[in-house]
């Protein structure tokens, strides 16, 4: 069980109307509290979280750790995985030092966060869409 104490200032609140967290099917309604300048909503989020994929990496680890032939395999595959961290802040910073590079990929960037922004967060049907592509790729990858 976990619970998330927020402090909202009035502006942010509408006396009695509902609004929904991330598309759940949960709604908070508000009221204005007299003579304050601002209210305090308590959420509160029930259910099991063992479902949660950090618990279940640390239990596969756990898994190949108990198995002395995985071991070397589990040690190889932290080490590339530093190995791959090192080589990527040095590549960025390799790129950082070249002249007209780093101000050509920002300008690049921006370019592309505005098309997604125009794409999929500007008009409703497109949001929509959008979920529902966010939905279909988290259950691939957890294979549902």
């Amino acid at each position: 069980m976990a619970s998330i104490v927020a402090s909202l200032p009035p502006p942010l609140l509408a006396p009695g109307k509902s609004f929904t967290l991330l598309n759940t099917s949960q709604k908070l309604t508000v009221f204005p509290i007299a003579k304050k300048r601002s209210a305090t909503v308590v959420v509160k989020a029930t259910g099991d979280s063992s479902d949660s994929s950090s618990l279940s990496i640390i239990k596969s680890v756990q898994n190949i750790w108990d198995q002395p032939e995985d071991r070397l395999g589990l040690f190889g595959l932290g080490f590339a995985a530093v190995a791959a961290l090192w080589t990527a802040t040095n590549f960025v910073t390799a790129i950082d030092k070249l002249p007209l590079l780093p101000g050509l990929l920002e300008f690049i960037g921006a370019l592309v966060s505005w098309w997604f922004v125009y794409r999929y967060l500007l008009f409703k049907p497109n949001r929509e869409e959008l979920l529902q592509i966010i939905n279909k790729s988290i259950a691939d990858v957890l294979g549902q």
